[in-house]
């Protein structure tokens, strides 16, 4: 069996056979969904993610699309990505974009010396699948946000797999991180204005996201767009899509999201003690190092309860969690302090902190 090791950048090498995993995208085959939700609604600027490292962003309300993981799949694949228009936005505002993203880590772009006079050519390859045909668009952006490259690919049938290829040169100007901020954005367009598509030809300081005279799916109330097997790799060949073990793949997303409960039943979480008689403090380590230390929240607190190591009951519930405290907490682990537990528990308790219902979960975020 190859040895795999997820390394402090989020990426995988092959011990075995000496290579490292060319595909600069995680989690291309949508098979890793760690949060409690099936449909996300897009219906706002910002982001909002569904499968991991997949986010869709809209433009207001003028126009919504979900995103949910979907058994729908080319030969090869037993996931993907399915955008639904829900509300159509038939005359785009000249500034709106509607798009589907990935933000891929500068580390794992650290070789393709964009920004340099060596900037290497990448290649991105995908599967796709629309009701809508005819040309589409994407962009590739800097994490500043102030470099641009546009690509158009064809559907030409209407649902019905297609695997496309677009090259890239890299480009030679602007900043580019090569640290762990962000490097490269990624971007499939579903509709944009005007003042946001333009020339595939070059890149620029321009802020478009799409092809010029591309199809905008979002102007089609309940069209249909699905995506997998998305690689980009450095080079001038598109190479097949590499499958990683499914426990590697998910140990490269938990870089970036990681949670604790969110199944059915019962859910043992993490241990931890009583700090005082009103606080709890949760002992957390990671799978994996998180690109940064991450945000905390907590999905619910209904269910949340302590269970005491000295007798099996269930000591104390929270009347509400009103402070949250993650001073200790680093990109490793580390102790999160609850506030609100005010049922008289003894100070220094030893146990452990469950819930019992599936929607609830203790929700770590180091997203790009």
């Amino acid at each position: 069996m190859a040895l795999i090791k997820v390394n402090n950048r989020g990426q995988s090498s092959d011990f075995s056979s000496g290579r490292n995993f060319h595909n600069r995208i995680i989690n291309g085959d949508m098979r890793i969904r760690q949060r409690n939700i099936t449909t996300s609604t897009i219906n706002a600027a910002g982001v909002t993610y569904n499968v991991d490292r997949w986010l869709g962003r809209g433009a207001g309300s003028a126009g919504v699309f979900t995103l949910v993981q979907d058994s729908e799949s080319p030969n090869g694949f037993t996931k993907s990505l399915k955008a639904t228009v829900t509300t159509a936005d038939s005359s785009i505002a000249a500034g709106s974009s509607y798009r589907v993203m990935q933000h891929v880590e500068g580390y794992n772009m650290n070789d393709l010396g964009w920004g340099s006079s060596s900037a290497q050519n990448v290649m991105l390859s995908f599967w796709v699948r629309s009701s809508v045909t005819g040309t589409f668009g994407g962009s590739f952006a800097n994490g500043d946000y102030n470099r641009f490259r546009t690509f158009s690919y064809t559907i030409s049938s209407a649902n019905t797999w297609e695997k496309k290829t677009v090259s890239i040169p890299g480009d030679t100007s602007g900043s580019w991180s090569y640290t762990n901020n962000l490097g490269i954005r990624l971007n499939f367009s579903i509709g944009a204005g005007s003042s946001k598509v333009g020339s595939t030809s070059a890149w620029g300081t321009s802020s478009i996201e799409g092809a010029t005279g591309q199809a905008n799916l979002i102007s089609t109330n309940n069209a249909t767009f699905y995506l997998t097997g998305v690689k980009l790799e450095a080079g001038t060949t598109a190479t097949d899509f590499e499958s990683r073990q499914f426990g590697d793949e998910l140990l490269l997303c938990q870089r970036y999201y990681y949670q604790l409960g969110g199944t059915s039943g019962y859910s043992m979480i993490c241990p931890c003690h009583g700090a005082s008689t009103s606080e709890l403090a949760m002992l957390v380590k990671f799978p994996v190092d998180m690109r940064q230390t991450p945000a905390v929240s907590w999905e619910s607190n209904s269910t949340l309860t302590f269970r005491r190591m000295n007798n099996g009951s269930h000591d104390w519930t929270p009347n509400g969690v009103n402070a949250l405290t993650t001073g200790e907490l680093r990109n490793y682990g580390g102790a999160i302090w609850f506030g609100g537990f005010n049922h008289g528990q003894s100070q220094y308790a030893a146990g452990h902190v469950r819930v019992a219902n599936g929607s609830n979960s203790l929700r770590f975020d180091a997203e790009i």
